[in-house]
């Protein structure tokens, strides 16, 4: 399997891969105010250098998939990269943000220390071959409607557009119509692509359909067992959502995971990566 470093030049570099300390990207669903982003990020400095977490700082400039266009969707390109500018030399962290479409490219080149491909685009063949033309790593999140084997079509795509660095992110199956669910196995099959697999626990939680400011529309308390068993499982590395008050965040109200109980979530998930990796089994 590759190993995959990210950032450097300005900011910490992370490694995902095998044998190496789980590797987190975190941080609020979308770019939200600055006193906000500029709270968390800090906050989860301080956690990667207290519990020696390699870390990247995420967060979307632009929710395009929202499900009605009256959503917040975040501050745009041009706001929303001046944000995560500003995080990147702030607080030395490598930074991540989703792109939709091809003339996205050039602009978030130039901030993000990895491009993100969304799910419901992981198969959109201009956008890869734009991104894996990048010179950026690339993280692809696997569609719901996706088998784990059927990421060799995005990782072909990005290979031959002469990208080596690439993390797959598994966010769960398709379970009838509004719901998810996480398939274990697809981890260790996924790994078996030749890139570092990361778990998304958060996305898993969501009953779609239902409104993410709507109680009902996810039980982020499934969060840790989901999480700790994708570590037990293999992953590389773990995608999660947080936010200093959840239930008032602008997008994902119902899946995001406190930020003040991160602290336990993560010392949890290193313990037992640290002895999965010495068991070899990541």
């Amino acid at each position: 399997m590759q190993t995959v470093e990210i950032g450097g030049a300005g900011s910490a570099r992370v490694r995902f891969g095998p044998g190496l300390p789980l590797a987190w990207i975190c941080g609020p669903c979308v770019i939200e105010s600055q006193s906000l982003m500029g709270a968390t990020a800090e906050r989860l400095k301080k956690l990667s250098e207290k519990l020696s977490v390699p870390l990247v700082f995420k967060s979307s400039y632009l929710k395009d998939n929202r499900g009605d266009e009256l959503s917040y969707q975040g501050p745009g390109l041009d706001d929303g990269l001046e944000m995560l500018a500003w995080i990147r030399k702030e607080f030395e962290l490598p930074v991540l943000s989703d792109v939709h479409s091809v003339e996205e490219i050039a602009a978030a080149r130039e901030v993000l220390d990895v491009i993100q491909i969304p799910a419901f685009l992981c198969q959109q063949t201009t956008l890869l071959i734009a991104a894996g033309k990048s010179g950026k790593p690339v993280n692809v999140k696997k569609g719901q409607f996706l088998s784990p084997a059927g990421m060799a079509s995005p990782i072909g795509k990005l290979e031959r557009a002469g990208c080596s660095r690439i993390l797959l992110t598994e966010r769960g199956a398709q379970f009838g119509y509004n719901q998810l669910v996480a398939d274990m196995a697809a981890l260790p099959e996924m790994k078996d692509l030749g890139y570092p697999v990361v778990f998304d626990a958060g996305h898993q939680v969501r009953r779609y359909g239902i409104p993410s400011s709507d109680p009902r529309g996810g039980t982020p308390q499934h969060i840790p067992v989901l999480l700790r068993a994708a570590v037990a499982a293999g992953a590389n590395g773990v995608f999660l959502e947080t936010h200093p008050n959840p239930r008032e965040a602008l997008c994902d109200a119902a899946s995001q995971f406190p930020l003040d109980q991160l602290e336990d979530l993560m010392m949890q998930a290193t313990a037992l990566a640290e002895l999965m990796r010495e068991q070899g089994h990541a």
